[in-house]
């Protein structure tokens, strides 16, 4: 049986419940959006196309609220860019008002830190503002691809800082943790980026949209944890494909007050 091309997600949807993978990635039942999902695709979508902006009418007088400006009308134009899903949430007014005001808070964010690393990156290198921001815009939305590993990946942001490269992941988790899934997120991402280049970034990290940056360190033992989890996964799925194979793993995460797995009525792991 041929390798499925895996995927960080894919890999951590096994490793959290087999039978979850199953439905998901070999029966392929739909799966429902959310608003945390959709929210997430729109911030995204915000500090992709940030970088974008025209810095020609920048000064010192006026880039951060300019930068301000622009994250703000930026969120705007991506949340009506998403409407239809949003709309398909059936959420009420007041719980869309609260998701983009939220939202707004976690870019304004985001966007303060930027404006500190601008200042700081123009007083030390002794450059324009427009040479600091072309300095600072990374490499955004890259997808790497791994015929050896079978696996693949889209890198948020890729920056390169004097002789280091960072790889960088966004995420608007309320847990601001780098949790083991995390961890093995940019394992994988370190692990591509490694077979493309030659070369190991030097810092993995993710930007969480609420707090700040943290970065893991790259090393043979992060890359050996990638091919791994990234192995077992194939081993497994590439052997069988018979349901009975993939067991459940019932959990909190099954269901809980405000919602329950996608697939929790086929599922039935409560009985």
């Amino acid at each position: 049986m041929a390798k499925r091309v895996e995927s960080p997600s894919s890999i951590n949807t096994f490793k959290q419940c087999p039978r979850k993978y199953y439905y998901q990635y070999i029966e392929k039942l739909p799966t429902f959006p959310s608003v945390h999902t959709v929210r997430g695709n729109i911030a995204h979508s915000c500090l992709e196309y940030f970088y974008d902006i025209d810095t020609g009418s920048l000064t010192q007088d006026n880039y951060k609220q300019k930068c301000q400006e622009a994250i703000q009308k930026l969120l705007v134009q991506q949340w009506g860019a998403y409407k239809k899903e949003m709309e398909a949430l059936k959420l009420s007014h007041d719980q869309l008002r609260f998701y983009f005001e939220e939202t707004m808070l976690m870019l304004m964010n985001w966007t303060t830190q930027f404006l500190d690393k601008l200042q700081e990156t123009m007083q030390k290198k002794r450059i324009s503002l427009q040479e600091a921001f072309m300095y600072l815009t990374p490499v955004r939305e890259m997808q790497y691809v791994s015929n050896n590993y079978s696996v693949q990946g889209f890198i948020d942001a890729i920056q390169h800082v004097e002789d280091e490269v960072h790889i960088i992941d966004y995420k608007t988790n309320a847990n601001l943790e780098v949790k083991d899934s995390i961890r093995l997120q940019l394992a994988i991402y370190s692990l591509l980026y490694f077979e493309k280049h030659g070369k190991l970034p030097s810092k993995a990290g993710i930007f969480f949209l609420r707090h700040k940056l943290k970065f893991v360190p790259v090393d043979e033992e992060l890359l050996e944890l990638a091919k791994r989890e990234i192995e077992l996964v194939h081993a497994h799925t590439s052997a069988t494909e018979a349901k009975e194979d993939y067991r459940k793993n019932i959990t909190p995460l099954c269901k809980w007050s405000s919602g329950q797995c996608d697939f929790y009525e086929v599922c039935k792991p409560h009985g």
